[in-house]
């Protein structure tokens, strides 16, 4: 296993997600819907999951462990992007440290919300389905099944 590899991939992925992915839901119409569920999140969801099932592909991750160790990683990589960039952000606007301080309480409620559960989803499950998939599997041959 290679973290470094895995991080990097990540990081990558979580760019990709986060820009990519995003700017072409954003082509999809909202249509009426209202909530968690709208097309547009759906659209976002299901084309987040096929990056992360590619980018689990190009890290190699074979074995369910592995996808999920891939998966874990890139969901860390994500929440410590958004911590960094928020803190970066409130820097640049105020010039201050001390507002840094003001707003680090309000990272906890920023967590407990349903978007990182869905965060925690796309990036886990792909990532174990395809290193469950990829996981050399056994011949009949070698198990004693074959003739």
């Amino acid at each position: 296993m290679k973290i470094e590899r895995a991080i990097l991939i990540a990081f990558l992925g979580n760019y990709l997600i986060n820009t990519v992915v995003s700017a072409i839901a954003a082509l999809v119409p909202a249509g009426t819907a209202t909530g968690l569920l709208t097309p547009q999140s759906i659209f976002f969801i299901a084309v987040a999951l096929v990056v992360v099932v590619v980018l689990a592909w190009w890290y190699g991750a074979s074995g369910w462990k592995n996808g999920l160790i891939f998966g874990g990683i890139g969901f860390l990589v994500s929440i410590a992007t958004t911590f960094v960039a928020g803190i970066s952000g409130v820097i640049g606007q105020s010039g201050s440290l001390s507002s840094v301080i003001a707003i680090l309480p309000n990272f906890g409620p920023f967590l407990w919300n349903w978007s990182t559960l869905i965060l925690l989803c796309y990036w886990v499950i792909p990532a174990l389905a395809y290193g469950w998939w990829a996981e050399p599997k056994a011949s009949p041959m070698s198990s004693g099944m074959g003739m």
